[in-house]
């Protein structure tokens, strides 16, 4: 047990030695998260970090592990303009506030957009979510209630979206950066895909989500790169298949938005185990370039 942790290091800092190499260029995609909810594998729940010629531009979900991943890839918190959730399930957001904290110590000096879903059903909407972390009464972290203070040196801006639209919506626009979101199905939780632009490419997040929807199809038209979680094996029983898409689904999707490249995340066991019949019931629809997301992988976009 003791020989194969210390591989399983060696490993890791063999992935981190060679992401920055990875991670240069135009654009490219680093993988922080590559897991799910379940801690059967060693990989942080969902988390992504999007790079722009060695800056780290925005993360999107901010899964358990992210914070500790986002150390290993340099992520640099004093720069990202945003954090994107797709969902508040605890695996892509739980890391929320360690993130928030160590971006405390970087002393940022321009506010911080955290962007996610309205409220329903038993979720709360993002400026609730936000608001009950760090309100200065009420806040689980309200000693980092500074966050929230208007004209405090680092503040952040929920941003929330309404997640029942399947129409592309605003998130942010600026010269560096431009990301849109849809609602997408993922059973009875709000969630969100995104869609990101900048140097004249396409990054697309699934998040979690059933399928082809019109708003997930919006999302990953002509996309350059698209990640999506192939988080159920083929065969998978109707209380998953109302969560997630299967893999003949992700490969119809794939097709039919034209995207160029595709990278199969959010791992648990139970897909792992049948990852080869993942693949091949994906491969029944997509013949493009795909990609298993490892912890720390990079992936150049475009170009």
């Amino acid at each position: 047990m003791i020989r194969s942790r210390v591989f399983a290091v060696c490993l890791l800092v063999l992935a981190v030695s060679s992401v920055d190499a990875a991670c240069e260029g135009p654009l490219a995609l680093q993988i922080l998260g590559s897991g799910g909810p379940i801690a059967d594998d060693d990989r942080a729940s969902s988390a992504y970090a999007l790079w722009s010629d060695g800056r780290t531009l925005a993360l999107v979900d901010a899964g358990g592990g992210s914070h500790l991943r986002a150390a290993q890839a340099g992520v640099n918190l004093a720069e990202i303009q945003a954090i994107h959730l797709s969902h508040l399930h605890a695996d892509h957001s739980a890391g929320l506030p360690a993130l928030l904290k160590s971006a405390w110590f970087v002393r940022r000096g321009n506010q911080l957009v955290v962007s996610g879903p309205g409220p329903g059903g038993r979720f709360p909407g993002t400026r609730e979510f936000v608001t009950t972390l760090l309100d200065p009464e009420t806040g689980h972290y309200r000693y980092l209630s500074e966050y929230l203070t208007e004209g405090a040196p680092f503040r952040l801006r929920p941003v929330q979206l309404d997640h029942r639209s399947r129409q592309l919506q605003s998130v942010m626009e600026g010269d560096s950066l431009t990301v849109r979101a849809a609602g997408v199905d993922h059973g009875p939780v709000p969630a969100l895909a995104y869609r990101v632009e900048a140097r004249d490419r396409v990054v697309a997040f699934s998040g979690d989500q059933t399928g082809v929807t019109e708003g997930m199809l919006a999302v990953a038209n002509q996309a350059d790169l698209l990640v999506i979680h192939a988080a159920i094996p083929p065969g998978a029983g109707r209380v998953a298949r109302n969560l997630h898409a299967t893999p003949e689904q992700i490969g119809v999707l794939a097709q039919r938005a034209g995207v160029k490249s595709l990278v199969l995340s959010h791992w648990m066991r139970r897909s792992l185990n049948r990852r080869e019949a993942v693949i091949r019931d994906v491969r029944k629809h997509y013949n493009g370039p795909l990609h298993v997301a490892e912890d720390l992988q990079c992936f150049p976009v475009g170009g």
